[in-house]
């Protein structure tokens, strides 16, 4: 082990005066923040040779944990201590402000407003090319790459092509999507497809509790309107104002309460109406007849009743 190896790994002795130095640092820091915001002493820490770095208490508001501090430095066999930086700096438990994350990675659904542009990266995996360019059309063909040669060959002869418009470059992909009346150069892939499914199925699909509680699923309900691609086959839109997806996209599995065809509430029962019978009478005598054995054969006296 060489000397300069042993040398860089043994700890640094601190410089007397640059340590001695606390309220030369303190008036630095003290400088440099709001008056009030510097703490106490912390602790002095050797960057080097008679170089120290003195740490104070942050006590301002938002930055609990922070520290300032403040290094100085004196110069061979001087007896000066100078400031060298002051800095304020986060300790071990300081509160910090999240990791930085790029605008592409922070834009969540819903960001977006009135004048906002979102450019498209151009490897986005949920777009491909909407002409794969496997077939290639014929040389006479509008698209070929021979007749584009020739058009602009002609329009150089009889067009000043500082006043030409931009147009589709023929043979492109977007002259050939404007020729088959698509007028998109990209469309969705089978990766963009699926995740969009996915996102809509969280909202409007079969596992929400709506769905769950629900008498019929869409795929059955007349307010379902259907729609073309390959996405007809699991969604469709709902036009049922009183629904709670009225005019979204929804999965051919999802159902709510507002089903065309859901059962209507059985009517509660109602006793029936009291039957009189006018035709016939029942006798029901006011006082006992003696026969029955129930009454005295002769009648009370009045003073049997307590009367006088």
């Amino acid at each position: 082990m060489s000397a300069a190896t042993t040398r860089s790994r043994t700890p640094r002795t601190p410089d007397r005066l640059c340590v001695e130095a606390v309220e030369l640092a303190r008036a630095a820091a003290e400088d440099a923040a709001f008056p009030g915001v510097v703490g106490e002493h912390v602790s002095a820490v050797a960057e080097g040779d008679r170089v120290v770095t003195h740490y104070f208490e942050a006590k301002e508001a938002g930055y609990r944990g922070w520290r300032w501090a403040v290094t100085v430095t004196r110069a061979s066999r001087a007896k000066n201590v100078t400031l060298d930086e002051t800095v304020l700096l986060p300790g071990s438990d300081a509160l910090l402000a999240p990791e930085w994350v790029p605008w592409s990675e922070r834009l969540r659904p819903g960001d977006m407003g009135p004048g906002d542009l979102l450019p498209t990266d151009a490897e986005d995996l949920r777009l491909e090319p909407g002409w794969s360019g496997e077939d290639a059309p014929p040389p006479n063909s509008v698209v070929s790459t021979e007749m584009a040669e020739l058009v602009e060959a002609e329009d150089a002869d009889v067009t000043d092509r500082a006043v030409v418009p931009v147009v589709p470059v023929r043979g492109s992909i977007t002259s050939v999507a404007e020729e088959l009346g698509m007028r998109r150069a990209r469309v969705l892939s089978r990766y963009g497809l699926h995740t969009a499914a996915d996102r809509w199925d969280e909202s409007f699909g079969a596992k929400t509790p709506m769905a769950q509680a629900a008498p019929a699923s869409c795929v059955s309900c007349g307010f379902l309107v259907a729609i073309g691609g390959s996405l007809g086959q699991a969604f469709g839109i709902c036009a049922n104002e009183f629904g709670p997806a009225d005019g979204r996209l929804v999965s051919l599995s999802y159902g709510c309460g507002g089903h065309s065809e859901a059962a209507v509430m059985p009517v509660p029962m109602r006793p029936a109406p009291p039957v009189l019978d006018s035709m016939a009478s029942d006798e029901f005598p006011l006082r006992p007849t003696p026969d029955t054995g129930s009454v005295p054969t002769t009648d009370p006296t009045p003073s049997d009743l307590g009367h006088s």
